[in-house]
């Protein structure tokens, strides 16, 4: 009998054995507020953490990999994106900064600066070549699954593969291409949504609705994320049918985690009860807790640069308002309930959710 098994009610699913994790909890792979130090914590404690590639070059992911080889054998989620992304197109790139130039003005920006920080990059024939020596047992995907040819020599190697669903119709398109198992991402789930099919955001459904239709559109098992921030939760997700669970907003404050101060404050203020779907900071649509920009700009805008162009511009604001002290220009990645996050070491965290304390 599976931990999962022993600790569930209902009619949930047992727990993949390839996993790697003893407890139904997945780590959210959460770039820009963790490291592998949350991932490592995560999984001592019997889940699995997860690492955020796709802020990172294939060299720095190289250097995570030895370094997490080096620290043992823990099991480890590695997570990419696979967008297409488009050509830069400098036409919508100005209008953009000429809709921001108040914004670059008062901030004292110029409005010529060009963009600095990381550049989400999809996943590619140089990531693969990366990987190769290593051969990774699990790795992740959101906005889909990369080519065929990748996914092919992933599995060649015995790698699982893991990738996120918004609707059923994602979650079959997965199941087809390749999928192990499917993350139902419900629309309360902090960050960016998976969406791959459409970009229509009336498909989206809230995780206990969604997960058990996948459930029963899909053969592979589905890991429930979106809200679910309590062992009550991961109850509900597995009486659904839900293998484990996936888990993000639970974990930004705790002491592994490198989420910001500014971030921590909203997170432990009266904002974070009021979040919304914004494309301001990247261009495709994502859970944050809703800010002066979205409140001045509108949170969703057709005239926002394609993913991942938007940050160009916005990002600059952001250095400067944080600088300031304010989060005004921030993405503040969160869940509709963060009423359960609590200052606590990870592992505790992983075990209160499984049941264990």
């Amino acid at each position: 009998m599976t931990m999962l098994e022993s600790h569930a009610t209902g009619t949930s699913a047992s727990l993949p054995e390839w996993l790697g994790a003893t407890l139904p909890i997945l780590q959210a792979p959460m770039a820009g507020v963790q490291d592998a130090g949350l991932a490592q914590a995560v999984s001592t404690a019997g889940g699995l953490g997860a690492i955020p590639c796709a802020l990172l070059t294939p060299k720095a992911v190289s250097e995570v990999l030895e370094q997490w080889h080096q620290a043992g054998s823990l099991p480890c989620n590695l997570n990419f994106f696979c967008h297409q992304q488009p050509p830069a197109n400098d036409e919508i790139a100005q209008q953009w900064r000429s809709l921001l130039a108040p914004y670059f003005a008062e901030l004292g920006v110029p409005l010529d600066a060009p963009p600095s920080g990381a550049v989400r990059r999809p996943f590619d024939d140089q990531m693969l070549a990366t990987l190769a020596p290593f051969k990774p047992p699990l790795v992740s995907f959101h906005f889909g699954l990369p080519a065929p040819e990748l996914v092919q020599t992933l599995k060649s190697w015995g790698t699982r593969i893991l990738s996120s669903a918004t609707t059923v119709a994602e979650a079959r398109w997965l199941a087809e291409h390749g999928a192990d198992a499917v993350i139902a991402q419900g629309i309360e789930a902090g960050g960016h949504r998976g969406m791959f099919l459409s970009t229509d955001l009336s498909t989206q459904m809230g995780t206990m609705a969604l997960l058990p239709q996948i459930v029963k559109a899909v053969d592979v098992p589905v890991i429930a994320a979106g809200g679910i921030s309590s062992r009550a939760a991961v109850r509900a997700a597995q009486a659904l049918g839900a293998s484990a669970v996936q888990v993000g907003t639970a974990y930004l404050l705790c002491s592994e985690a490198r989420t910001s101060p500014l971030h921590r404050a909203s997170l432990t203020s009266p904002a974070a009860e009021h979040t919304g779907l914004t494309n301001l900071f990247s261009g495709r649509p994502a859970r944050s807790i809703v800010n002066r920009a979205m409140r001045e700009l509108g949170a969703l805008r057709h005239d926002v640069p394609p993913f991942p162009y938007a940050a160009d511009a916005i990002g600059l604001l952001r250095q400067a308002a944080e600088a300031r002290g304010t989060v005004d220009f921030t993405p503040l990645w969160c869940g509709q309930n963060a009423s359960d996050c609590r200052t606590a070491p990870a592992a505790d965290i992983t075990r209160h959710l499984a049941g264990l304390e």
